[in-house]
């Protein structure tokens, strides 16, 4: 059978609508036969086919299992940082409750123990990573695990603090909405 076929009907198996993005290694790990430059042209292929789409260096989506559900941004930061402590907060938290007037469109805020970075996935938006040097057990009593989007999520006053700490612009705040949580 020929490599791009066994990457799709391997893709149709594995993949659902809680598993749809996958790394470079993951799909490497589907065809370890193949050299790293056949492999790379044989993803280059299935984007073009549209058996694949890339969602940011390294990272790619199986389109037919792809909810559609306006979580990408959130299962791609928590793909690309699996290794690391992360949790959503700053801007991202606080137009949630709608506390800032102006909501950051296709941009989340990802506190991260790893380093500060933003990972541009194309049509989707972007991940903003900043780095903090706070251990989880500190903070265990600010978040709460967001199974939706696969990543802890700051509460209020926790986002507050990042606000501070990272020295953002406090002046989109509508701090009657903040009393309401704090």
């Amino acid at each position: 059978m020929q490599p791009s076929r066994i990457l799709v009907k391997s893709l149709s198996k594995l993949a659902n609508h809680q598993h749809y993005l996958f790394s470079f290694n993951d799909l490497r790990s589907l065809l370890p036969l193949l050299t790293e430059a056949a492999f790379k042209t044989l993803l280059s292929r299935a984007v073009k086919q549209g058996h694949l789409e890339r969602a940011c260096r390294g990272l790619y989506i199986y389109p037919p299992a792809n909810p559609h559900d306006g979580l990408i941004l959130f299962r791609a930061a928590a793909h690309l940082r699996a290794d690391e402590f992360n949790y959503i907060s700053l801007e991202t938290v606080l137009s949630d409750i709608g506390a800032i007037s102006q909501i950051p469109i296709n941009r989340v805020f990802i506190m991260s123990s790893g380093r500060s970075n933003i990972i541009n996935c194309g049509n989707w938006g972007s991940i903003e990573f900043i780095h903090i040097n706070r251990k989880p057990t500190d903070l265990q009593s600010y978040l709460i695990y967001d199974s939706r989007c696969g990543l802890w999520r700051a509460n209020v006053p926790l986002a507050l603090k990042d606000m501070r700490a990272t020295r953002r612009s406090l002046d989109l705040i509508d701090w009657s909405v903040i009393n309401e949580y704090v």
